[in-house]
């Protein structure tokens, strides 16, 4: 599941991309409203999860942007304890559901999925990359249709790698998407993890290609249908 998280906060935005990738979402993050409408409207996402207290925009400004120009992506919204007219406005403008601060993040995880599961009508979601396919539901990958064994560190790479197949990810982000946030690890770790990958997908179709100065681009040999 491909997840919008529109977050000012860096803290909050890193621990939160860390731990949604974990658990096999494919979150990506934008820091401010304008971030977020570039990134809207250049790709398509399951679910947005968006603060109200953006530095350049209040969130249910964007909301309202978004709905009037006919964007349907469910919207989760962030709201402070007791912001019982945020809620309303929010309602009103076209949010989804809301969840206020603090908050479990099992239960983030629960209401997101239940938001993709409406918008979806219950039909599974796969993002495919040649003969690599993942299933966001049972956050499965198999290559060539069989099932791909993958360490948890592995198979946050590959997530977010395919949510962007053909696109390169940069280096910092997706170590961001595979390290947990306490970890030690150096930014040059999420290389292992990479080689540990490759050897995986050897002799098949699907490459981790490095695309210097810009990233990591997951992308396939064989032929489009």
């Amino acid at each position: 599941m491909r997840i919008l998280l529109v977050e000012d906060e860096h803290e909050m935005a890193a621990w939160l991309q860390r731990a949604l990738a974990q658990s096999g979402f494919l979150p990506e993050h934008a820091k401010d409203a304008r971030s977020a409408e570039v990134m809207l409207q250049a790709s398509a996402y399951d679910a947005v999860v968006m603060d109200l207290r953006l530095p350049d925009k209040h969130g249910l400004i964007l909301l309202r942007e978004m709905r009037n120009r006919g964007d349907i992506t469910p919207v989760l919204v962030l709201t402070a304890q007791g912001a019982l007219h945020d809620r309303v406005r929010g309602l009103n403008l076209g949010a989804d559901d809301f969840l206020s601060k603090p908050f479990a993040l099992e239960e983030l995880e629960a209401r997101l999925a239940a938001l993709v599961r409406r918008s979806r009508g219950r039909q599974p979601r796969t993002l495919r990359c040649g003969p690599l396919v993942y299933d966001s539901e049972s956050k499965a990958f198999t290559l060539d249709g069989a099932l791909l064994h993958l360490t948890p560190r592995e198979h946050a790479a590959l997530a977010a790698l395919i949510g962007r197949a053909r696109t390169p990810v940069e280096k910092h982000q997706l170590f961001l998407q595979v390290f947990e946030q306490d970890s030690d690890s150096s930014l040059d770790a999420i290389e292992v993890v990479l080689h540990r990958l490759r050897k995986k997908l050897q002799g098949s179709d699907i490459h981790i290609t490095t695309v210097r100065g810009l990233g990591y681009m997951l992308e396939s040999s064989a032929p489009e249908d």
